[in-house]
């Protein structure tokens, strides 16, 4: 029974390291004239399955407060996926911000990229 135990608790730790921690590989940011942005995001993550997956992304401000979240409600089969985020709006004076992931074992962690956000592309 002892060697099963440990058996058991190997196969989870293995299982948790495998699918790592959530990465954030690209983001697309186009913004209109009132700062309401539109966010697509790709993410790496092995999703191991619905107690393994990246389940949120995040804007962050300069001052590492939370802009907006996309919640990511299921694992994903394609590895790396691209979700979006519109409506996001952009508080006054920010130039820059910072996007990361987050999975539901390692939390926060993985590659997370800052972005400078563009110019109104979209005149109004």
């Amino acid at each position: 029974m002892r060697k099963f135990i440990i058996f058991v608790l190997l196969a989870t730790m293995h299982s948790a390291a495998r699918a790592g921690e959530a990465d954030v590989l690209d983001v697309k940011v186009s913004c209109n004239n009132k700062s309401i942005c539109r966010f697509a995001v790709t993410v790496q993550h092995d999703d191991d399955g619905w107690k393994h997956y990246a389940n949120r992304w995040e804007v962050l401000g300069p001052d590492g407060k939370v802009i907006a979240t996309r919640v990511l409600a299921h694992p994903h089969s394609k590895k790396p996926f691209t979700r979006s985020l519109d409506n996001v709006k952009i508080p006054a004076g920010v130039t820059e911000v910072r996007v990361r992931a987050h999975d539901l074992v390692h939390g926060y962690g993985g590659k997370e990229m800052v972005v400078k956000l563009p110019l109104a592309d979209d005149g109004t």
